[in-house]
């Protein structure tokens, strides 16, 4: 599935993050950037040391915030790692907005490293226990938002790469609604 918001392409696809070939990938990492399961694995397996060695130069990274790294052995040429919340330990309305702040500041980062395409995972909704549904509206509209507030069409493409069939139809559903409703854009 694909729209188009502020002369960029926001795209659904059901996949593996580490594979994809846009310019960079987003790692939802935990605090210390140091690799952990889930997304953070897969990526720090398929990257190789290369994105460990720049992570542990960066000293961590807060909850909300991202910080960007080589690519390693990936197709993409860097990782944008960020830190989303662990949904029980903040509480919904708290979540919430530090779900939007890690996506923010990753497009942010990928703008300011001339990033012109990135791909997301869906961030906190594995370990971290966010529930989906309440997380890909946030997703998205972060995103939208985003993407139709930019000046310049800094970025070309933001890929969502959902995992499994399931994380694919939660961020369809919530990216119909908010195309027909006119949000974010």
């Amino acid at each position: 599935m694909r729209v188009d918001v502020g002369g960029a392409i926001l795209e659904l696809v059901e996949g593996d993050i580490t594979q994809q070939d846009t310019e960079a990938i987003v790692n939802a990492a935990n605090p210390s950037l140091l690799g952990g399961g889930g997304v953070d694995g897969a990526i720090h397996r398929a990257g190789g040391p290369e994105i460990l060695a720049e992570c542990r130069k960066l000293g961590g990274c807060d909850t909300g915030d991202a910080k960007i790294t080589t690519g390693g052995r990936l197709r993409a040429r860097h990782v944008i790692h960020t830190v989303g919340p662990v949904y029980w330990r903040e509480g919904a309305e708290r979540a919430a907005e530090l779900l939007m702040s890690a996506y923010r500041r990753c497009l942010e980062v990928a703008a300011e490293n001339g990033v012109r395409s990135v791909a997301f995972p869906s961030i906190s909704t594995g370990a971290y226990g966010y529930p989906m549904d309440e997380a890909a509206p946030i997703a998205l509209q972060t995103v939208m938002g985003y993407l139709a507030s930019q000046e310049e069409a800094d970025l070309e493409l933001v890929r969502f790469v959902l995992y499994g069939r399931q994380a694919y139809q939660v961020y369809q559903r919530a990216l119909a609604r908010l195309s027909e409703s006119g949000a974010g854009g």
